[in-house]
């Protein structure tokens, strides 16, 4: 009987708390998972993880004609996990892919994010002049004045 106790309260606790409990990460080495290389020739370029070879490598694809990575093995040391995954099957063909990468609106997904936004900050930084940089200083000088104005008043 306390058996059966057990079993409608774990049954309940299921159905108020649904899912793993505690575990706060969602990204997951998957196939279908869209991934960002972090380093190598291919950095800072998009692509799908199309199979698992082993606990330190996958075999990604980008396509190619869309985001310039070929098909290829890459470790995952060198891989980045995105939010965003796509519905394809394990070593899917470079046309299959391809759909689902569009149909997926994987790069709208991508360009809309906080991250993919940072990192074009980031580029458009690197790429400053000197007096650039300058007026960027001045920038942010001026707002920063303008904000402790506001804060007085307040």
């Amino acid at each position: 009987e306390t058996n059966g106790a057990w079993s409608a309260s774990r049954d309940k606790f299921r159905e108020e708390f649904p899912g793993p409990v505690g575990m706060g990460y969602d990204r997951f080495v998957e196939i279908g998972r869209v991934v960002l290389v972090y380093f190598g020739p291919e950095a800072g370029k998009l692509c799908v993880i199309i199979d698992v070879l082993d606990q330190n490598r996958a075999l990604v694809d980008g396509p190619e004609h869309i985001s310039g990575v070929h098909r290829q093995q890459i470790p995952f040391k060198r891989l980045a996990l995105t939010p965003i995954t796509i519905a394809v099957p394990r070593e899917a063909r470079v046309k299959t892919l391809t759909q689902a990468f569009e149909q997926g609106k994987v790069l709208e997904k991508w360009n809309a994010s906080s991250w993919a936004k940072k990192l074009a900050q980031k580029e458009k930084r690197s790429n400053f002049s000197d007096f650039d940089r300058f007026k960027s200083m001045l920038a942010k000088k001026k707002k920063s004045v303008f904000g402790e104005h506001i804060a007085r008043e307040a």
